[in-house]
């Protein structure tokens, strides 16, 4: 009989399942925070609604809280977007990768729908309650508590996301330096956004929260559904696409995220170009370069370097970069150590 060999140690290890990362693990993460965190804001702030009677106070208030809970519970995870509006959003101001998108738009509506179905359940025991026209819903036109206009509706749709979206860009912006402050900020907006909205459309901002309750509601509140699917939505591209624009960004864009942006309010360096490249200045390497870096790299720029009075950048010793790196509209910037784009031409040779 032949001998067997064992296994050998390295080939065992292998076959763990440890060994291989496991991407669904953060997809489920991911999923599980986004519909449970959109589950409290629906069961609460929804649940608010009906129990009061969509007091604008008592609403406003747990729609706010239930926010503030959810983001800071899950924010680590998810990033606490809970509202397909914010996930639009991040994508659109290139902090998100559209690929990455349908993963919450899939947990914020199922965590929305759960929330309304145990709404609707629940008030059942209430004697006499009637779901239809009830759940907390959006509406317009006689749906709406001032039988506010279609366009109006959209109008104050579009708006209020934009403005809940430039909120949440700003307070989540690294260069902000008080992330621990964001969720009661955001939490805060949105209540005011209630107070202000309640009366007029009943405050949707959220497609996610609007579609859950409407389809519970029945009859007129679904039909009217495009409206607060379709105002958000296009008020979180506004602000994702104008918050980098006028603010830029803190870093550079996630791959495969943002719309088309002009290069002024980029930070991500050019892809390399099929012409042949500028030439570079050799500079001493003693002078110039970091040890053990190629003299004349534009990368290699050690911590000293500083801002000129005259806009170039020079070293602690008084040296300076004689010759500007220019390359298909963009600059080196030796300080920054970055390309930028160029705002400058050189004159004509």
């Amino acid at each position: 009989m032949s001998e067997i060999n064992p296994v050998d140690p390295l080939e065992a290890v292998d076959l763990e399942p440890e060994a291989v990362p496991d991407t669904s693990r953060e997809f489920w993460r991911i999923y599980a925070a986004e519909a449970l965190g959109t589950f409290f804001l629906v069961l609460l702030g929804c649940g608010a609604a009906i129990a009061t009677g969509a007091d604008v106070v008592a609403t406003g208030l747990t729609f706010g809280i239930a926010v503030i809970i959810g983001a800071t519970a899950f924010a680590r995870i998810s990033g606490g977007h809970f509202n397909p509006a914010v996930t639009v959003g991040a994508a659109t101001s290139g902090r998100l990768a559209w690929k990455d998108t349908p993963v919450y738009f899939g947990a914020q509506l199922s965590g929305a729908i759960v929330a309304a179905l145990v709404l609707f359940v629940v008030f059942q025991a209430v004697p006499g309650y009637d779901a239809t026209g009830h759940m907390g819903q959006n509406g317009y036109g006689d749906q709406s508590g001032v039988h506010l206009a279609w366009w109006g509706a959209f109008l104050v749709e579009l708006i209020l996301t934009a403005v809940f979206l430039w909120v949440i860009l700003g307070v989540t912006d690294e260069r902000t330096g008080v992330p621990h402050v964001a969720p009661v900020a955001i939490g805060l907006t949105l209540a005011a956004i209630h107070f202000v909205a309640i009366p007029l459309t009943g405050t949707s901002v959220n497609p996610a929260r609007s579609i859950g309750p409407a389809l519970f509601a029945g009859g007129t509140p679904i039909l009217q559904l495009w409206l607060f699917i379709l105002a958000p939505l296009l008020g979180a591209v506004l602000a994702g696409y104008t918050y980098p624009l006028l603010f830029g960004r803190g870093t550079p864009a996630v791959e495969g995220s943002g719309l088309f942006l002009p290069k002024a309010v980029t930070t991500r360096k050019p892809r390399t170009s099929t012409a042949s490249a500028p030439a570079y200045t050799t500079y001493p390497a003693s002078a110039m370069s970091p040890a053990g870096t190629a003299a004349g790299d534009p990368t290699a720029v050690d911590e000293t370097t500083q801002i000129s009075p005259q806009g170039g950048s020079s070293y602690a010793g008084g040296a300076q970069w004689p010759q500007r790196i220019i390359q298909d509209g963009w600059e080196w910037d030796y300080a920054a150590q970055q390309w930028k784009p160029l705002q400058d031409p050189p004159p004509p040779a």
